[in-house]
């Protein structure tokens, strides 16, 4: 019952993120700073008080070795979203953060020394490939929808590599913060909720750094339509209320995930996460009518072909098939 109720969760909350996500950045582009800001705040309130206890519960992992994960952790947080400034489209960061696969062995292989069957690197190469296609097919939309002067359009071109490049710094970051958790799981054991407590409560100060923007932000949310909430017959500006979902869909996620790793196994949570992310690509396409050739639904299809790969799915139900013949057999 608790796997089902935690790939729910996984499923509902995440999916739900992305919309409510893709909903604010489409009226304000660059809100990801006031986005950042409300997960973190409502993810550490909740910590507080359910696992650190009003700040009675000791850390069982040093809070240095936390000031470390949370500066890589905030710093992938902010660059991820702040990305979608420069003429990054939703579907395209979906899958470019699909490679977090790519980013991880590669790091795996120089800090860990670790070594991978040939069937991991072909997953990698695959994997490399469907991001490279569609990568390539966005900076051809990039240009054709950059209207006005040659000067322009390379302008806009520029301001998308630099999306890019900061999606790519974001996915690298990511893998060593992995890596640098794992280190301490092993040495001090796994303490997930805990780390979910600090992850987000020690970054807080570090937004003071965007007070302008958030600030700024929020006086655009406050001047955006008006919708009356029927339970509380309240007025509230509608940009609040899709913030309010938000951040509480990414909670949901983010704990249907913490459940999943406790209840199975590290390949059935890749799998799940794959799945969902699979969906909200497919969604964010037909809702949101995202411009989508034939050649992303390839580079797509590879990504997660190349995913599966990976995390030996395929595999597993050839064995399962095989396994089915013999016993038919017999």
């Amino acid at each position: 019952m608790g796997t089902v109720f935690a790939i729910i969760l996984v499923f509902v909350g995440c999916c739900s993120n992305v919309v409510t996500l893709e909903l604010l950045v489409r009226e304000f582009p660059g809100c990801g700073n006031l986005v950042t800001f409300a997960q973190f705040l409502f993810i550490a309130l909740e910590g507080f008080i359910f696992e650190a206890n009003f700040g009675r519960k000791k850390a069982v992992i040093p809070i240095s070795n936390y000031v470390i994960m949370v500066t890589m952790f905030f710093t992938v947080s902010v660059v991820n979203n702040y990305a979608l400034n420069f003429n990054i489209a939703m579907p395209l960061h979906m899958i470019f953060r699909s490679g977090s696969l790519i980013a991880n062995m590669i790091l795996g292989v120089i800090i860990l020394k670790k070594r991978y069957s040939a069937e991991k690197y072909l997953s990698i190469a695959l994997v490399s490939a469907g991001i490279f296609i569609c990568t390539i097919m966005s900076a051809k939309q990039v240009n054709a929808s950059s209207e006005g002067s040659e000067e322009q359009s390379f302008s806009a071109f520029v301001h998308w590599l630099i999306g890019i490049a900061m999606l790519t710094f974001a996915l690298l970051m990511s893998a060593r913060m992995g890596i640098f958790q794992e280190m301490l799981y092993k040495q001090y054991g796994k303490h997930p909720k805990e780390a979910l407590f600090y992850n987000h409560c020690l970054p807080l100060p570090g937004f003071l750094l965007l007070s302008t923007d958030i600030y700024n932000y929020c006086n655009h949310f406050s001047q955006s339509t008006p919708v009356l909430v029927p339970v509380v017959e309240l007025t509230v500006p509608i940009m609040w209320i899709y913030l309010l979902i938000n951040v509480i869909t990414q909670y949901v996620c983010i704990r249907g995930v913490f459940i999943l790793t406790t209840e199975c196994t590290s390949l059935t949570v890749t799998l799940v996460v794959t799945l969902r992310k699979f969906l909200s690509l497919i969604f964010s396409i037909i809702y949101f009518q995202n411009p989508f050739t034939a050649w992303h639904w390839l580079g797509t299809f590879v990504v997660f072909v190349g995913t599966l790969l990976y995390t030996e799915v395929l595999s597993s139900i050839q064995a399962a098939l095989r396994g089915t013949k013999t016993k038919k057999a017999e």
